[in-house]
């Protein structure tokens, strides 16, 4: 099985490799023009956009383990540009279903005979995608819907997920270290994701999780879990039909109101995330549903997760602070949280946030919306060396999703009104100034100590001082090589000056062979010194931002939205990498 597997990760390598090729030569001439050797070429936004849809049809011919990579990634603003992010969040997991006979055999290899265990079961699938895909049936009269694991797509991972850590060393040669960090969590994340998404019996736990912290809510509905007809490949639920959420004609027919829709979905949220630790991780509109009297039903529990009560407490002082426009307590929050380096120059991040907030609140200086603040500070997380914590990518992608949904639902809704309400409501608010009081007052009593404590040693260093005694040891870094480098140059320019004065002392009494030599050595020497001024490429210590080029940004992406809906395009698996 071992060697079956290994073979078939062999032959997708080069698959993958074949695929990934043009890619990665466009890269390599970004960072040498002649791949081994000359000058970088600088990318414009409109070839990054052109290279994530290459990328993007990569993904999608490569199959389901890629595809579900293209989803992550989207989520991951710290490791590909703005561009990137826009194209890739267009990735739908929507492919055509497994033929029934193959996907019957899933279910008798779990469960046993299907007649056997349901009464009547359809044979059309009602949902297909990368990993599994949805069929109705029927368990003791009562109707249910049974999520089948797609045939022959754990040994398909498995192999890709080899072929991944085989092609991370070959990737962090195209990023810079701080992305190479961030890769590297990423690959550790997505097989852990990924595996974690085919086992039901996990989903199974996490919904039952999250309808038990719902259950006295009669605004929701989740569906319940059928154990009898379960397994780690096949999961059985009580079937609950509803409209889709972002069917907002069939909704006005049914007259429920939006608006109140929308706040119940947001508040829904914001209880999994900051109160119960356990939630809902993708809420796209096919995962979502309305029934006719207005109840709100969650569907598909594959992707979710947790939050500790650290990062809770952390999300929860992030809110606070952009609801009060505190600045300073934004970047706290994300420093603590993890997201921000505490070496990042803070000034330069104040003002992306205070332009970013500005430019988010419109018209009316009450109304502005998380995604759009989230979507200026991922644009700044590409331009500094920031890793997105695991949790936190999830807790990202939900908050944007859920805002999108919220804003179809309703184009005046207020993002920050109904958090800053619910915050208030559950007493985080209060509890957040209490905590602020007490550091206060902690602080103040640190620094009375301080107070006390100075005298007595400002006179003991002054003793010191009189008597010849104080020595102060200097330890000087020097991280990005800077004296090495001026040390370079002096003697380059010392070798280049005295390569000069050679030539012309050979030119006027050797030689012209003798002269040739120094010459050339002289004009080699020149060339490394010039070589040695060049401009460094990389990340930049402080960009510079303007709310002109903050705004250009938010148009391209508005101006992306009419893209093709990568959910049109027609899927084959197994006709181009030799997969049956």
């Amino acid at each position: 099985m071992v060697a079956l597997v290994n073979l078939r990760a062999y032959w997708r390598f080069f698959v993958v490799a074949r695929q990934f090729f043009p890619l990665l030569f466009a890269y390599a001439r970004d960072r040498n023009r002649f791949l081994l050797f000359g000058r970088g070429r600088s990318v414009d936004s409109s070839t990054r956009r052109q290279r994530a849809e290459h990328l993007l049809d990569t993904l999608l011919t490569l199959g389901p383990t890629f595809i579900k990579l293209g989803q992550l990634l989207s989520t991951r603003p710290d490791i590909l540009p703005p561009e990137y992010i826009q194209v890739l969040s267009q990735l739908q997991d929507e492919v055509p279903p497994a033929d029934w006979a193959d996907a019957r055999t899933v279910i008798e290899d779990e469960l046993g005979p299907v007649d056997e265990y349901f009464d009547g079961f359809d044979t059309e699938s009602i949902s297909g995608a990368s990993l599994g895909q949805v069929h109705r049936a029927r368990v003791d009269g009562q109707e249910v819907a049974v999520k089948i694991r797609r045939p022959n797509v754990k040994e398909l991972v498995e192999a890709d997920l080899r072929v991944i850590n085989w092609s991370l060393p070959i990737l962090m040669f195209f990023i810079g270290q701080a992305r190479s960090f961030s890769l590297q969590n990423l690959s550790e994340e997505f097989a852990k994701t990924i595996r974690e998404e085919m086992n039901y019996q996990r989903e199974a736990a996490m919904l039952k999780d999250i309808k038990q912290n719902f259950a006295d809510d009669e605004t929701i509905r989740i569906p319940a879990v059928i154990d009898s007809r379960s397994g780690p490949k096949v999961l059985t639920m009580e079937y609950v039909p509803g409209t889709k959420i972002n069917d907002v004609g069939t909704l006005d027919d049914l007259a429920v109101d939006r608006t109140a829709l929308a706040e119940t979905l947001q508040r829904t949220y914001l209880q999994m995330i900051i109160d119960d630790g356990v939630f809902h991780a993708d809420p796209h509109p096919g995962n979502l549903a309305v029934q006719d009297d207005g109840t709100l039903v969650f569907y598909d529990f594959g992707m979710s997760g947790r939050v500790d009560s650290f990062v809770q407490g952390k999300i929860v002082d992030f809110y606070v602070a952009v609801a009060s426009q505190d600045i300073q307590a934004i970047l706290d929050a994300l420093v603590e949280m993890g997201t921000l380096s505490p070496e990042a120059d803070r000034q330069v991040m104040g003002e992306v946030m205070e332009l970013a907030i500005a430019d988010a609140r419109g018209e009316d200086i009450e109304q502005y919306r998380v995604q759009q603040i989230v979507s200026q500070v991922e644009d700044t997380m590409y331009e500094f060396p920031l890793r997105l914590p695991a949790d936190l990518a999830l807790v990202l992608r939900v908050a944007t999703v859920v805002e999108g949904v919220c804003v179809t639902l309703d184009p005046d809704f207020d993002f920050i009104s109904v958090a800053t309400g619910y915050l208030r409501e559950e007493g985080h608010m209060a509890a957040g100034a209490r905590e602020f009081a007490e550091d206060r007052a902690t602080e103040f009593r640190d620094a009375a100590r301080s107070t006390v404590r100075i005298p007595p040693k400002l006179e003991e260093t002054l003793d010191r001082i009189q008597r010849d005694e104080l020595r102060v040891n200097v330890e000087l870094e020097d991280p990005g090589s800077l004296f090495g480098g001026l040390a370079r140059r002096l003697v380059l320019g010392m070798a280049m000056a005295s390569g000069v004065f050679s030539t012309a002392f050979l030119y006027a009494i050797a030689d012209i062979e003798s002269t040739i030599v120094a010459a050339a050595f002289t004009v080699l020497v020149g060339f490394s010194l010039l070589y040695s001024f060049r401009r460094r490429r990389g990340i930049r210590a402080k960009p510079q931002f303007t709310r002109q080029s903050m705004r250009e940004r938010s148009g391209a992406g508005s101006r992306s939205g009419s893209g093709t809906d990568a959910a049109d395009q027609q899927l084959t698996f197994g006709k181009d990498d030799g997969e049956s």
